[in-house]
C-alpha cells in the first residue's frame, strides 16, 4: 500500500503538470487544518484545490475564481473519490488523478475559465454582483478566524444572513483593528471596504456603509476615513445621518440542518 502523503503528493503532482503549462503555479495554501492535505494553484482568474479529507476519506477537485486579494473562496467541487489508504495503492491514485486531469482539459472547463476571465475584467455598473457573503469571506484576509464562523454561519442558514453575520461577528473585529491595528492593517481594511463597495450590490454598499463604518466609535472616524476611497468617503458622510438610529432588522432567514443532521437523515433511509 502507498503512504497516504505519497499517494496525496502523485494526484496533486499529476494536476499540477497539466496545469502549469496552462499559466497556472503551485502557492502554499493558508489554514490546512490537521485534518487536511491540500495543494493549491492559481492563474490570474482561476485557482484550483486538490484537498483530501482524512476523517471522510475524501480526495476532492475543486474550482473558483481569483481575486485582486487571491481566491474567492467560494469553492465549486467538479470531482470527488473515495481513498482508503489502508487498501487503496499507486492504481487507484492514478484513476483519481486521471479524473481530476479530465476534469480541468474539459472543453466545459476551459469555457468556464474564459467566463471567470472575462467577468473578473468587465468593468462593473453602479450596482455590483457582489454579495454579502463575497464581502464577509473577503475580510477573512485579516481575520483567518472567520473561515470557520461564516462555515457554520452558511450550514445554518440559508439564505446567508448578511447582516446579522457582520454585526455578530466582523464589527467587533473592525472595531478592534481601527483602534489597535497597525497602518498596514489598517491600509488593508481600507482597501477591502473601498474595493467591495465599489463593487458590491445594494445590500453589500449598505453592510458596508450602515453596519460596518456606523459601528466605528464616532472619535475613530477619521482614523478609517484616511483609508477608504473618495466614493465610500462621500457614502460614509451621508449614512451617519442613520448612526445610533434603530434600523429595521433583516427577515429571519430559514435555518437548515445541520451537517449531522443530514447526514443522520441519509444513513437510516
Amino acid at each position: 500500500m502507498m503512504q497516504l502523503n505519497e499517494a496525496f503528493n502523485l494526484i496533486s503532482d499529476k494536476v499540477g503538470e497539466v496545469l502549469t503549462p496552462m499559466g497556472f503555479k503551485q502557492v502554499k495554501a493558508d489554514s490546512v487544518k490537521d485534518n487536511e492535505l491540500v495543494a493549491l494553484y492559481v492563474s490570474e482568474n482561476v485557482a484550483y484545490s486538490v484537498i483530501y479529507y482524512k476523517d471522510k476519506m475524501h480526495t476532492l477537485l475543486r474550482e473558483c475564481a481569483m481575486t485582486d486579494e487571491g481566491p474567492d473562496n467560494d469553492w465549486k467541487t467538479l470531482a470527488t473519490w473515495m481513498f482508503d489508504p489502508e487498501s487503496d495503492g499507486q492504481k487507484e491514485a492514478n484513476s483519481i488523478a486521471n479524473d481530476f486531469i479530465a476534469a480541468i482539459s474539459a472543453p466545459v472547463a476551459q469555457k468556464r475559465a474564459k467566463q471567470m476571465k472575462k467577468s473578473k475584467g468587465k468593468k462593473k455598473d453602479d450596482d455590483g454582483n457582489a454579495d454579502p457573503l463575497f464581502l464577509s469571506k473577503r475580510f477573512m484576509t485579516l481575520f483567518p478566524e472567520l473561515k470557520d464562523e461564516i462555515r457554520q454561519e452558511e450550514e445554518c442558514y440559508n439564505p446567508f444572513r448578511g447582516v446579522t453575520f457582520t454585526r455578530a461577528s466582523i464589527v467587533p473585529k473592525v472595531n478592534d483593528l481601527v483602534k489597535k491595528g497597525s497602518k498596514a492593517d489598517l491600509k488593508k481594511l481600507g482597501q477591502i471596504l473601498s474595493t467591495q463597495y465599489m463593487n458590491g450590490d445594494v445590500d453589500t454598499r449598505s453592510i458596508i456603509t450602515i453596519v460596518i463604518l456606523n459601528s466605528i466609535p464616532e472619535e475613530q472616524d477619521e482614523v478609517i476615513s484616511e483609508y477608504l476611497s473618495d466614493n465610500l468617503n462621500k457614502a460614509f458622510k451621508h449614512a451617519k445621518k442613520y448612526r445610533n438610529k434603530e434600523v429595521k432588522p433583516e427577515k429571519e432567514k430559514k435555518q437548515k440542518a445541520t451537517m449531522a443532521q443530514r447526514l443522520d437523515r441519509y444513513n437510516n433511509k
